[in-house]
């Protein structure tokens, strides 16, 4: 290099340096913050949102966030909040199913602004089991012990065999005045016998 002219010399130099500055001044441009994570994430699909949650990585300000379909109509959500590295902002009210996009800007920690969107899909909501049916206490009702009270039931009883008997000398005796009659039949009957045997014998008065 000695063997150049110096103005040669002199245009190397200064190239050079150029591209070191450039090379060193490189990295510190890409440095500005960027978003981490995000809830929703990036085409997540989820079935309800209530707050947007933004993580960046580091801290950030003048935090400003929006929300919109697919079809770029604004959806009414909470003021931005930034606390440190995060960013959230509530969402009031029940998402219908569909797709939204999530846009957001801070000021990055290094003074300069970073942007960007989010786009997820909010889906159908999970159908409700069906409610399990009411269960009705019922008292036990106690089993009938033996001491319990039963309803009586005639049973037939059969004659024994005294009982029979007594039917039987019922059906073979006759009323008392038939005796009676009986034996006055009898006594009138012996005197008339009597009276016909003395006629009968000799020398027997008439």
């Amino acid at each position: 290099m000695a063997s150049l002219p110096r103005s040669v010399r002199t245009t190397v130099v200064t190239a050079l340096c150029c591209a070191i500055f450039v090379l060193l001044g490189a990295p510190a441009a890409l440095a500005h913050d960027r978003l981490k994570s995000s809830s929703p994430a990036k085409d997540a699909k989820v079935s309800a949102v209530e707050r947007i949650k933004l993580e960046f990585s580091s801290q950030v300000r003048f935090p400003a966030v929006a929300l919109r379909t697919a079809s770029d109509t604004i959806i009414d959500i909470g003021k931005a909040k930034v606390a440190g590295d995060t960013v959230t902002s509530d969402v009031s009210a029940p998402l219908d199913p569909g797709d939204y996009v999530i846009a957001w800007r801070v000021v990055s920690s290094d003074g300069h602004p970073i942007e960007g969107e989010t786009p997820f899909t909010v889906t159908a909501p999970a159908t409700p089991s069906a409610k399990a049916a009411p269960t009705v206490a019922t008292t036990p009702v106690p089993e009938p012990t033996a001491s319990a009270s039963a309803p009586v039931v005639a049973q037939p009883v059969s004659p024994g065999p005294a009982s029979a008997t007594g039917e039987q000398e019922n059906a073979g005796s006759l009323p008392g005045w038939i005796w009676v009659a009986l034996a006055a039949i009898v006594a009138i009957g012996a005197g008339i016998w009597l009276q016909a045997s003395r006629r009968g014998r000799p020398g027997g008065a008439e």
